[in-house]
């Protein structure tokens, strides 16, 4: 059972705190990766063997296999499908940004903004297939301009991909799908092999596995984050339905038995509601098991003073989900700093941002909303300057700019200044 907590007897760490296994596996992804490296797709091969029971000869899912994927979907599903990713295009869409120029008295300078030229998606396989992971991570990649999107992704028993994620891939407009997954995918991809290319930009989820191999080859290519167990944290007032707000927080502790489901009220008799409500629809879950565990180990009800001081705490945990189930949700924006994404009113539950509203769903975890932000077309964009002087311009400024290279100590810095206006004979 969840428990509850009057705010004073809980601390800010411990809200979001896990009962998480300490397994290392750096060694195993070295090994992995380095394997990759060494011997390229027959590791990809003895891999996806030893992991995925399948030996496939060709990795890249072919235009027929796609062809054929796409008929074996339900077409309503197809329907949703493209709902949601018209929703995320269009607001994806207002992210891009332009570059600027600078141009006065001789000197321009200016900012140029350039896609990648190749992003790499890991779509996780196993026990659950995730469409809408497919649709986030690729679309803001398709609007930043990047050439050429790659999806890795296990295969099945069968060999083949699931279904509904190459009609997501299709949907969203992926170039290439390959059928490799787990660290080896990372590798592949960070490194290139016979078959699949190298990349620059690593984004999406995965086990322990994988974001160990993203942490590792990062510097090699960029990643979008390490992301962390999934969190929830709910923001209510006692007029919320107290049904409404337990199935909100089951929607997050039904993904993962690490995952963190909290909600912070100001009414005390509202916490008890709740409580007793989960009760009543965790054993109703097909993940039921799951969901359990989760709420058991790292579910809590905090019990602010005011409403008030429910912000307070929520800024201080920065949650990667912050859902506002209050009387006048809009008031409270403003006071909103710390959060991955932000769901207002009684009416905006946060499976809503996982599917199908818009705005991206991989976002930070952890507490690193206090520093980082959503997935954007920004994270598949690079920024290249540029500068220009004439030889007036130049002679205005040469002078400070050997000065300030000698109180460095680099006289070669100076001296490329000086050079330029020195006066010969």
């Amino acid at each position: 059972m969840i428990r509850i907590y009057p705010y004073n007897q809980v601390s800010k760490e411990e809200v979001f705190a896990r009962t998480e296994p300490k397994v290392n596996v750096a060694e195993i992804v070295s090994g992995v990766i380095e394997n990759v490296r060494k011997n390229g797709d027959k590791a990809l091969r003895e891999y996806t063997e030893k992991f995925d029971g399948v030996r496939p000869e060709s990795f890249e899912v072919t235009k027929e296999e796609r062809e054929e994927a796409l008929r074996a979907v339900d077409p309503e599903f197809l329907r949703i499908l493209k709902r949601a990713a018209e929703n995320i295009r269009k607001f994806h869409a207002e992210q891009k940004r332009s570059g600027f120029i600078l141009n006065e008295g001789g000197v321009v300078m200016g900012q140029k903004m350039i896609p990648v030229d190749r992003a790499g998606l890991y779509v996780p396989g196993g026990t659950a297939a995730y469409p809408s992971t497919v649709l986030m991570d690729s679309i803001p990649a398709k609007i930043a301009g990047v050439k050429e999107v790659v999806m890795v992704t296990p295969p099945m028993k069968d060999g083949k991909v699931n279904p509904v994620i190459v009609a997501a891939a299709e949907t969203a407009g992926i170039d290439r799908i390959f059928k490799v997954g787990g660290a080896q995918a990372i590798a592949a991809l960070a490194y290139g092999t016979e078959s699949v290319p190298k990349v620059d930009k690593i984004v999406g989820p995965g086990n322990a596995f994988v974001a160990e191999a993203k942490k590792q080859v990062f510097g090699q290519v960029s990643i979008d984050m390490i992301a962390g167990p999934s969190e929830i944290l709910i923001v209510s007032d006692g007029n919320s339905d107290p049904k409404v707000i337990a199935a909100d927080l089951l929607s997050q502790a039904e993904h993962d038995k690490l995952a963190s489901a909290v909600l912070v009220t100001d009414s005390a008799e509202f916490a008890v509601k709740v409580q007793a409500e989960l009760e009543v629809q965790i054993p109703k879950l097909l993940r039921a098991e799951i969901a359990r565990e989760s709420i058991d180990r790292n579910g809590k009800i905090i019990v602010a003073d005011t409403l008030d001081q429910a912000f307070e705490i929520s800024n201080e945990i920065a949650p990667e989900h912050l859902e506002v189930a209050v009387d006048e949700p809009f008031s409270y924006l403003g006071v909103i700093r710390h959060a991955g994404s932000v769901f207002l009113g009684r009416n905006t539950p946060e499976a809503l941002g996982d599917y199908l509203a818009g705005p991206n769903h991989t976002l930070p975890t952890g507490g690193t909303a206090r520093f980082s932000s959503p997935l954007s077309v920004d994270d598949f964009v690079k920024k290249t300057q540029y500068t220009y002087f004439t030889e007036e311009a130049f002679q205005d400024v040469a002078e400070d700019v050997a000065a300030f290279a000698k109180k460095e100590g680099l006289t070669g810095h100076a001296e490329s200044a000086l050079v330029r206006i020195r006066k010969e004979g």
